[in-house]
């Protein structure tokens, strides 16, 4: 039997999330495609496999058109060009290499709709976060050769002290430092996407700044081992989640003035646009991901086959954390998780995922380490969420890494899912129960239990 969020049958629906019924539909074999690097990877489940994706939505017909009609009559604020004047000096904050969000479109057209505005006046930073810097050729992908070869674009940088201004202090413990270019402008506008988000609830919104162009102090307070380990820190939670709670704070210390934000489907196409003020135009993106990517499962699963989305979101292994806590979600204890993420841009090899996750020999250990309050690391964040997932399941990585990266992660390699599944029935019996998430964390399936 196939269960998915297309062929089932729908019992109905609980708080706007979708519960998934089965189908009648008998196969011998089922064949399902992952999202993998920029293609996919078709692989043979078992023919009782649940496969659970969001519902599909269509690409709007005329994006452009949704796009400036959103905004010309945004959520909760005032048109944009009415909020701009000519003189004003205009920063646009963009997500970097690693988020699919297609700014090669909105910032075109962000800057069509600011036309009075002379370019020079205009300033797009690229919210790194922690991330590395992306390269010129890595912005002409992102934004189109025109867009990089007409406005200054520059990419943030945590840790480098001229380059940010204090704007207040934390009730979390922190002093809030944000992007100079950013705080100096006189007008701000933050674009983004919005999906489930593992630890911050939903992604887009607040998280454009915070941590996107946040300090390396502001970042590590957010990401500390409390926050991350708060029960309400995970898939599709905003009330009560502190990480959101921290977002809004620091946003409301320097707020921009507009957001654009934006709903994908699975070929990273636009489905719907979100624009104006922060918190009106942010919440009902967030209540239009939640109907279509949350999905409500009978049970938990022996084995859960996840992939990290395709590219840009599985080109390392740091990012492929969330696929593994989608997988999480509906695993059994010890069960096993199969993550298929091809990491192009290997585990990566900038920042101190990989330097941590060897400072000690198995994920209890590393747990123990990074709650303990004395230690603090960025990027620790990223292997708390991995060594969580890792004490309760088993996890294999179809990778294009070599196999030795993959073991010093404490991860087992895998290239060939289908005899890897063949070699879990051993282990699980005839019986072992066996779910797909193609899409990977763009689709949040959950048990209530």
């Amino acid at each position: 039997m196939r269960l998915d969020a297309q062929s089932s049958v729908v019992r109905g629906k609980i708080d706007g999330v979708t519960e998934v019924g089965v189908s009648e539909e008998e196969v011998i074999r089922m064949q399902t495609t992952l999202l993998y690097g920029r293609g996919g990877l078709t692989i043979e489940v078992p023919d009782d496999a649940l496969v659970v994706e969001p519902k599909h939505l269509p690409a709007l017909p005329d994006d452009k058109a949704a796009v400036m009609a959103a905004l010309r009559q945004p959520i909760g604020s005032a048109p944009l060009r009415e909020r701009v004047k000519a003189t004003d000096r205009v920063a646009i904050v963009i997500s970097d290499i690693t988020r699919p969000t297609p700014n090669h479109k909105l910032v075109p057209w962000l800057l069509e709709e600011l036309s009075h505005v002379p370019l020079e006046n205009i300033v797009i930073i690229n919210g790194t976060g922690t991330h590395r810097d992306q390269t010129r050729e890595e912005f002409i992908q992102m934004l189109g050769e025109w867009v990089v070869n007409h406005v200054r674009v520059i990419n943030h940088h945590c840790h480098n002290r001229d380059e940010l201004v204090k704007v207040g202090h934390s009730r979390f413990g922190c002093d809030v430092y944000l992007n100079r270019a950013y705080v100096e402008a006189d007008v701000r506008i933050v674009t983004g996407f919005i999906e489930p988000h593992f630890f911050a609830g939903f992604s887009g919104g607040p998280k454009g700044i915070m941590p996107g162009i946040a300090g390396i102090e502001t970042i590590l307070t957010f990401h500390n081992a409390r926050m991350i380990g708060h029960p309400l820190a995970t898939w599709g939670h905003m009330e009560g989640n502190p990480l959101q709670e921290m977002a809004r704070e620091v946003n409301g210390m320097c707020p921009p003035d507009f957001i654009l934000n934006v709903t994908l489907n699975r070929d990273k196409e636009i489905t719907a646009v979100f624009a104006g003020d922060l918190a009106a135009a942010h919440e009902a993106g967030c209540r239009f991901a939640k109907e279509h990517a949350m999905i409500r499962c009978p049970h938990r699963f022996d084995v859960v086959i996840t992939s990290n989305s395709g590219y840009p979101l599985d080109q390392n292994l740091y990012q492929a954390v969330k696929g593994m806590s989608a997988a999480h979600k509906i695993v059994k204890r010890g069960g096993t998780i199969i993550c298929a993420s091809e990491c192009s841009d290997g585990l990566p090899d900038h920042g101190n995922y990989a330097k941590i996750l060897r400072m000690r020999r198995t994920p209890q250990e590393l747990l123990q380490m990074i709650e303990d309050p004395s230690f603090q690391m960025f990027d620790q964040w990223q292997v708390q969420k991995q060594a969580v997932i890792q004490t309760w399941a088993d996890v294999y990585v179809y990778s294009s890494l070599p196999d030795e990266d993959v073991r010093a992660a404490m991860l087992q390699p895998t290239h060939d899912i289908e005899a890897t599944l063949a070699e879990l029935r051993g282990k699980y019996g005839p019986n072992m129960t066996v779910a797909v998430l193609p899409l990977g964390p763009l689709t949040i399936p959950y048990v209530e239990e």
